[in-house]
């Protein structure tokens, strides 16, 4: 078992409805040989410096999310792909403690799974960039400003998805195209949505 990182701790010890379940789901995950670490705000467990999985709640639920989810056997059922924009991660709710021991063997043989997949070094397959929806607004942006579209072609592929998600969410052309005005020098930096 790995010992939990004191950097973390304030996350556990913040007052949240799902404050017992967060800390017997970060006993189970130490107890599999992951180092914890704090990453977007929340605690990522890592095996040689790579994402394996994390703790988030929300409103109705807490779980356990497998950076390479979509790769691993689900023979219980129990993986739940957050958004249809998730690609590889799959996560695990849970809403009560007695719920997390109920699953507690399932979710100790998953994230088994999990890191046997990060030490045998294997891909998600992600879309391409190509695949995703773009956004009329966007496309007319690229034609009239080609410094724009090299600076989004330089993009890492992540980034480019992040911003085509972004831009083609909204119903209104208008929306749409206010935000390609503000991102545009955003993108024109080699920034992503989120830098």
């Amino acid at each position: 078992m790995n010992t939990p990182n004191p950097k973390v701790d304030w996350y556990f010890n913040k007052p949240t409805p799902w404050q017992a379940e967060l800390k017997k789901l970060r006993a189970i995950i130490l107890d599999a040989g992951l180092n914890e670490e704090l990453k977007w705000g929340v605690p990522t467990y890592t095996l040689a410096g790579k994402n394996v999985a994390l703790l988030h709640y929300f409103k109705d639920y807490c779980a356990a999310l497998l950076v390479k989810g979509v790769l691993l056997k689900d023979p219980k059922h129990v993986l739940v792909q957050q958004t249809s924009n998730v690609q590889a991660a799959r996560h695990i709710r849970f809403t009560s403690v007695q719920e997390i021991v109920k699953l507690k063997s399932t979710l100790k043989k998953y994230l088994q799974e999990a890191i046997n997949i990060e030490k045998s070094g294997a891909k998600v397959p992600l879309k391409k960039t190509s695949e995703f929806p773009m956004a009329e607004e966007f496309q007319q942006a690229l034609v009239k400003n080609p410094a724009l579209k090299t600076a989004f072609e330089s993009l890492t592929p992540g980034r480019q998805h992040g911003y085509l998600l972004f831009f083609s969410a909204p119903k209104l052309s208008a929306t749409r195209a206010a935000r390609v005005e503000k991102c545009t020098e955003q993108i024109l930096e080699g920034l992503g949505l989120n830098d």
